[in-house]
Parts: C-alpha cells; sequence; structure tokens
C-alpha cells in the first residue's frame, strides 16, 4: 500500500494511524526506542532540500531500530541516468519503504505503480500528506471540537489539510486570494467525506470564531519567478497580531517572517509550530509503523 495523499487511507485507517502515532510518541517518551522497524531500511530520495523532513524520517528510523538511506539529486537523479520507474524497481529489491521528496507529483505515483514496496510522498507539487498527518496530530492534542482558519495560498500543504479535515470532521474554513483556491478535485474529495471547507476570499471572515490560523509560505520552493506577483496578490492575507488574536498560530515551516507571518506572531505564546514540527517524527513512525504491518 502506498500513501501518496491522505485519502490513500480510509477514515478508519487514517484514525489508526493517528492513534498509533499517538502511541507510539507517549512510549518513546517513556521507554526510548523500539525495534519496531529492527533490521529495515527506508530509501529516500530528495530532489528538493528539507530539514524537517529528512531529519524527522532518519530519525524515526533510528528510533523504530531501523535504518536509512539518504538520495539525494546527486546519487539519485529522476528523469536522469534511469527512467522513473526503473529506479523503483531497483530501490524495491534493496529497501522495505520508499520515501520520495520531488517536484512532480507524477513522479511518487510511477514510483508508487512500480515498487514492489510502499511509497510514502514526502512532498509534491499537489501534495504533502506527512505533513497534514502531523498536523492532525497535533490538533488532537491542543484541542476538542476545534475550528481552524487556513489564511494564505491554498498550495500543496493546504489541498492535504483540506483532505484531512474533512476526513476526521475538523472545522474547517479556507480562505485564499482569488486565483489561488484550493484545486476544484480537491474540494470535490472532500466533498465525498460529507465535510468539505469553507471558503472565502476574506481572511476575517474565515478566522471569526476560528479556535487557530493556520498560514504557509505563499511562494514556494519552485515558484521564485512569481514572487512579486504573489506578494501584491496576497496582500491583506498576512497573520499579524491583530488577526491572530487569542488564536494558536500554525505554521509547517519554515516560515517567511515578514510575509505571510510576522515575527512577533511566531515568536509568541499562542505559536504551536514547534509542536507540528516536532510531531513530523512522531506521525511519520506511526505511519511506518502501519504500513509495515498491512
Amino acid at each position: 500500500m502506498n500513501f501518496l495523499d491522505v485519502d490513500d487511507l480510509t477514515t478508519d485507517e487514517l484514525a489508526a494511524v493517528l492513534d498509533r502515532a499517538a502511541t507510539i510518541k507517549a512510549d518513546y517518551r517513556e521507554t526510548g526506542p523500539s525495534d519496531h522497524f529492527d533490521g529495515r531500511t527506508l530509501g529516500m530520495i530528495f530532489e528538493k532540500p528539507s530539514t524537517r523532513t529528512r531529519v524527522s524520517f532518519e530519525t524515526g528510523m533510528t528510533q523504530l531500530g531501523g535504518h536509512a538511506v539518504f538520495l539525494g539529486p546527486d546519487d539519485i537523479g529522476l528523469h536522469g541516468r534511469e527512467p522513473v520507474k526503473d529506479i523503483a524497481r531497483a530501490l524495491g529489491r534493496y529497501v522495505d519503504v520508499v520515501m520520495a521528496r520531488v517536484y512532480d507529483h507524477a513522479d511518487v505515483v510511477e514510483l508508487g505503480e512500480f515498487a514492489s514496496v510502499p511509497v510514502i510522498n514526502a512532498l509534491t507539487d499537489r501534495a504533502h500528506p506527512c505533513q497534514t498527518l502531523a498536523d492532525l496530530l497535533t490538533v488532537r492534542e491542543q484541542f476538542e471540537d476545534p475550528t481552524v482558519a487556513w489564511v494564505g495560498d491554498g498550495n500543496n500543504v493546504c489541498q492535504s489539510f483540506v483532505l484531512g479535515a474533512a476526513m476526521t470532521g475538523l472545522d474547517l474554513r479556507v480562505a485564499t486570494p482569488e486565483g489561488y483556491g484550493v484545486d476544484d478535485d480537491v474540494i470535490a474529495r472532500a466533498e465525498g467525506f460529507g465535510n468539505p471547507p469553507e471558503t472565502t476570499h476574506d481572511p476575517e471572515a474565515a478566522v471569526a470564531d476560528a479556535d487557530a490560523i493556520y498560514t504557509d509560505v505563499w511562494v514556494s520552493m519552485g515558484e521564485e519567478d512569481e514572487r512579486e506577483e504573489k506578494l501584491r496578490a496576497f496582500e491583506g492575507f498576512q497573520v499579524t497580531t491583530d488577526l491572530l488574536g487569542d488564536r494558536k498560530l500554525m505554521h509547517c515551516l519554515p516560515a517567511h517572517r515578514g510575509e505571510e507571518v510576522t515575527d512577533e506572531v511566531v515568536e509568541s505564546d499562542n505559536a504551536i509550530v514547534w509542536d507540528q514540527a516536532e510531531n513530523r517524527l512522531h506521525a511519520q513512525k506511526g505511519l511506518l509503523v502501519w504500513l509495515a504491518e498491512q
């Protein structure tokens, strides 16, 4: 089974992964590393640079008793020396799980089609489901029956969070500038779970009565040529102390302080961004162990 976006799981399976993550987190804090992945190896393909993704997966494998192999652009160039499908077939003979952080979502789909082991999407231009697992684990720990407002770009992080919110019954409002909303097919998939987000172009309306505000960078990796256009389009969408109020701040990081969020907000006691960052580690361990049991 592959994990290429959140709704590759059923609602029950998503709940099971989050339950397993919470248990593994608690067990690690009480007893330390485990042997869940003793003798097993994770192959990690990276086209995009990363802090949280690499460290959380590599550390997670160590804490589970396994081993991770980093494969950067100079080690394994997708569409370079050999086709993606050949890389997938070869890795499937060496490792127990493949994780890929790449630009084109079609590449993880092809890896998943031809690898004989589970493939995990650790970020593509369309989705970031591992981040959503961490987000949902954080929401579970911080709130009871909350409303979350997304303010900013309807990007890959937002799209996966929309699906995760729909699947877990989380009330979500999404405020984006015109032309930067969530893809129609993602909204349709969320509607299939009976809990689509409210959408608006008004940040103030989105955050009214919300318990938390979630934002992300306006200019993602690979979009640098759109920077000036986006900064103009997103005027009025910055999360300031006035917009945040007494709500919690969520952000997948890294934050472009002074753009989508002010430095003061990130440094405030209302920021739970470091809990989200830590939960990448625990949520991904939960996913790895759950996948190994299937």
